[in-house]
């Protein structure tokens, strides 16, 4: 599986210089030329996604069932799309109804021995949902339903995981990068063709809020090209409130009129910065980190130098950064996470009838 962080190894160049070249933003033969090479590379690419996909498609590799209801998020492109706030609805959508549900993940970014970034978040927010990183999923899944008794197994980013049968597909498409430029990495930012949209159940459009009623129509018109029976749902990431290293909240009136300075270490800083503003904060400046960035104590000093220099009233990261993060200010500065939670704004009622037909799946004896 490709992830964000491989952009890097191929064409050395930040995330955002990344986009610049992907998007077509940065202009001039320097431009041309990369685009060029990066071009070249995508076809290349393409070609093992698309024998991959083959031979799933047409039986060659199986997919193992794992005797429950399994449903998978994931997305076609790299970096962050809202698959966290999704899974934690998801799980508490579950637990509300009394099923045991248990999340697996790749644990893509994790040091020796420890959870990643997104596991580790997700104990935050959902202390009674277990959560099992292991690269075989395969192998997670059985130890969760044979270990932990899971009645409904949540694959978190697994669209491209083939490996697992699933009773429901829900792809996420970000409304502020919905479809990576419209080319397979590294050209774009696809990590299989738009076709593979044809695969979903469900299609999520999130931070609907970001992007105009007529943008959204667009995407929409654009995903139903490949898919016209898949459930439709918009989904908003609603800024709930602020929380610190500790696990103290505030609310987020706190932000109002403040200036602030941000951090983040996730593959879509733009959507970041759209919450922020969201909260009624003044926002001095953003820096951006590579996606899964593991901070240590020197990037830590260096922080608090930087915020220090801002001048600001709190200092602003996400949930999956202060995890690793660890402190409740940078120098002498606050420092919180906006915590947020996904709100579903069209087609729930739609997704859940199909929740509860997995719901139905469940042997009765155990419950």
């Amino acid at each position: 599986m490709i992830h964000y962080r491989q952009e890097k190894a191929f064409t050395l160049l930040t995330a955002e210089d990344f986009k610049d070249y992907a998007s077509g933003r940065r202009k001039g033969l320097g431009g041309f030329v990369m685009r060029s090479m990066m071009l070249a590379a995508s076809k290349l690419y393409g070609v093992g996604v698309r024998y991959r996909n083959r031979q799933y498609d047409r039986g060659a590799k199986p997919s193992e069932e794992v005797g429950v209801p399994v449903i998978s998020i994931g997305n076609l492109t790299l970096g962050g799309t809202g698959k966290t706030p999704t899974a934690a609805w998801l799980a508490r959508w579950f637990r509300r109804h009394d099923i045991r549900v248990t999340l697996i993940s790749r644990g893509y970014g994790a040091e020796q021995g420890e959870l990643n970034d997104e596991a580790r978040e997700l104990d935050d927010l959902l202390p009674d949902v277990p959560h099992l990183q292991n690269p075989d999923r395969v192998s997670a899944a059985k130890v969760a339903v044979e270990e932990l008794a899971a009645q409904v197994l949540l694959l978190d980013d697994a669209f491209q995981h083939r490996r697992i049968a699933r009773s429901l597909d829900i792809v996420l498409l970000d409304a502020t990068e919905p479809f990576g430029y419209g080319y397979l990495f590294p050209r774009g930012m696809l990590r299989e063709p738009l076709a593979g949209l044809a695969r979903a159940d469900v299609l999520a459009l999130t931070r609907a809020d970001a992007v105009s009623a007529e943008e959204r129509q667009k995407i929409h018109n654009q995903a139903r090209q490949y898919n016209s029976q898949a459930i439709w749902i918009e989904m908003t990431h609603r800024p709930a409130h602020l929380r610190n290293a500790d696990g103290e909240t505030f609310t987020l009136d706190q932000l109002q009129g403040k200036r602030v300075a941000a951090f983040c270490g996730i593959g879509n800083p733009a959507g970041f910065r759209h919450t922020i503003s969201s909260c009624g904060a003044n926002l001095v400046e953003l820096k951006p980190f590579p996606d899964h960035y593991i901070y240590k104590a020197p990037d830590i000093e260096a922080l608090a130098d930087w915020v220090a220099k801002q001048r600001v009233d709190f200092v602003l990261c996400t949930h999956k950064d202060l995890v690793k993060v660890g402190v409740n200010q940078l120098g002498e500065t606050p420092l919180a996470a906006i915590v947020i939670e996904a709100e579903i704004t069209v087609g729930q009622a739609e997704l859940e009838e199909q929740l509860n037909k997995l719901v139905a799946q469940v042997p009765p004896d155990a419950f």
